[in-house]
């Protein structure tokens, strides 16, 4: 994982935002192709990190992993026209990629799409809502009450170095800033100095700053006026 933070980062960036889907929403007898096209601009996952809702189009790095998609078999009209760039597409991976770079144009995107689902087997709780399959897809009809339980489910997820950042190490700069640390005196007798405090605060807002675009510019002048 750190390693994979790493390679997502640059320009002094440290940190990504974790973003899932679970399940992902596929419906029954319906294709990744149909399933990204109905999704539009719509980001098909939530954030699991802090920071609230991700904006789209505003990342700078990110790689996804789609799990529990069957390979799509190939058009049986190899001459006619794809309506779309999706329908253009030949493999999941190259759907699922277009689809990153439609969502997030400029940013470097890497996705890999695995046929195997995420198990959810006893103990896994069954939270799920009683419209999903066994596979965990999408039923149009209500499925029977006596229907057993989800075995299996496509998931997604995401880790992005993306602007949302800013605002999450942003504001614990300035919780961790409000600190009156004359107040915890034995904090620092642990060995901890007053001084590379200080020098770590200073460190975690010029991280936040990394994350900066200029949507945060107007936001951050705001915030250090109020201070």
């Amino acid at each position: 994982m750190l390693h994979l933070a790493e390679a997502l980062n640059f320009s002094g960036r440290k940190v990504v935002a974790v973003q899932a889907a679970l399940p992902f929403p596929v419906v029954h007898g319906r294709s990744l192709r149909d399933t990204l096209h109905t999704q539009q601009q719509a980001l098909p996952w939530k954030p699991l990190s802090s920071g609230g809702e991700q904006q789209v189009s505003r990342c700078f790095a990110q790689s996804v992993v789609l799990r529990g998609i069957c390979k799509e078999k190939p058009s049986s009209c190899p001459g006619k026209r794809p309506a779309s760039t999706l329908q253009a597409s030949e493999t999941e991976e190259e759907i699922l990629q277009l689809y990153l770079q439609t969502l997030f144009p400029g940013a470097f995107s890497t996705s890999h799409v695995l046929e195997q689902p995420c198990p959810t087997l006893p103990p896994y709780p069954q939270f799920f809502s009683s419209l999903l399959t066994k596979q965990g897809l999408i039923s149009e009809e209500p499925l029977s009450s006596s229907s057993a339980a989800v075995e299996s489910i496509p998931v997604v997820t995401a880790l992005q170095s993306a602007p949302v950042l800013h605002a999450v190490l942003h504001g614990l700069y300035k919780e961790l800033r409000r600190l009156d640390t004359r107040r915890w005196a034995s904090f620092f007798a642990a060995g901890v100095e007053e001084e590379d405090f200080r020098e770590a605060l200073h460190d975690l807002r010029t991280l936040a700053d990394c994350y900066k675009t200029h949507f945060e510019d107007d936001e951050s002048e705001d915030e250090a006026d109020s201070d």
